[in-house]
């Protein structure tokens, strides 16, 4: 297949291209920036059917040709939310997610020959804070009333809220559209998320705040394979949750962590002492502290099978090719 991914050249969209080169798929990555992109892709080694197309993620260009024949659009574009929250950086996360996907609808909409699916990345954060039930596609509440939370917190079901609405209102008739509520996707790979908890535990660092928010997260195997079920079932539209089937409290997450690594020591980080670290590392405490309590009810009732169901399995995989 052609597979185009705008703003694949992000840690998900190298991991996704790497599976897709290896079942012989042509991937076309669009980039505000080419050469860096370029670049990029030979630092972590993707080589193969790769072809780097500049776009401004705002405005029809020469990539819309790329458009025609087509097989699947993947758009992982969006201004990371690894910030701080001021209101310059919403503003940026927000504009980035809204007009790169008004763009490529319009794209799609204009083909003569349009791709049959559009993936669309999402958020899981656009559910509730919540510890007492999990959030599925047909069940969960969607967040931004839940009372005692920071005002912030708001601000990010904001952005995932219109991020959905701006790929459902976009009229593309002989195209399928799924939107993906993804957690937090677990490879080895450095500079990852999965790497930074592994790195900070390897310190001695242990639960964070009262551990008791849930944490909701994903294999990349499982990923990437989620991501070829869906292309390959027709059935398959709308939102669906693209995370393990068993959450689990943020304590026992960085204790299992712990017993993967074989470290003795993991010392509780207050809430106080996060706020501080957050500040001093540019970014938020949102993305450790709310309650990701979130389940993929529409993967499973399709027939779709995790490899890696539990995080006892998944973190013992991760730390292995993680010390490679």
């Amino acid at each position: 297949m052609k597979i185009i991914l705008p703003g694949g050249t992000g840690q998900v969209g190298h991991l996704l291209i790497r599976k897709l080169i290896r079942d012989g798929h042509t991937c076309v990555i669009l980039s505000r920036n080419p050469e860096a992109a370029s670049a990029n892709c030979a630092r972590h080694a993707l080589t193969g059917a790769i072809r780097i197309v500049n776009w401004d993620g705002r405005t029809l260009g020469p990539w819309v040709t790329e458009i025609e024949n087509a097989d699947v659009v993947i758009n992982l574009a969006g201004r990371s939310v690894n910030c701080r929250y001021t209101e310059a950086n919403l503003k940026r996360m927000m504009s980035s997610r809204i007009e790169s996907t008004r763009v490529v609808g319009l794209a799609i909409a204009a083909a003569r020959t349009p791709p049959k699916l559009w993936l669309q990345s999402g958020t899981a954060t656009i559910y509730a804070h919540r510890y007492d039930a999990s959030n599925n596609e047909a069940t969960g509440l969607i967040g931004g009333t839940e009372p005692g939370v920071p005002p912030l917190w708001k601000r990010s079901i904001d952005i995932a809220l219109a991020w959905e609405e701006a790929l459902a209102i976009t009229p593309t008739p002989f195209t399928r559209k799924v939107v993906l509520r993804s957690a937090m996707v677990m490879s080895p790979d450095q500079g990852g998320v999965f790497s930074a908890f592994a790195r900070l535990c390897s310190l001695g660092m242990g639960i964070h705040g009262t551990g008791n928010q849930f944490v909701s997260w994903i294999h990349e195997h499982d990923f990437t394979a989620a991501l070829d079920f869906i292309i390959h079932d027709e059935t398959l539209s709308g939102a669906i949750n693209l995370c393990a089937p068993q959450p689990l409290p943020n304590r026992e997450f960085i204790a299992t962590l712990h017993r993967s690594l074989g470290t003795s020591v993991s010392i509780r980080v207050p809430r106080w002492l996060l706020e501080i670290g957050a500040f001093f590392q540019r970014t938020e405490t949102e993305l450790l502290l709310k309650s990701r309590r979130v389940t993929p009810g529409r993967l499973l009732d399709a027939g779709f099978h995790f490899q890696f169901h539990d995080w006892p399995s998944a973190a013992d995989d991760l730390v292995r090719h993680w010390r490679r």
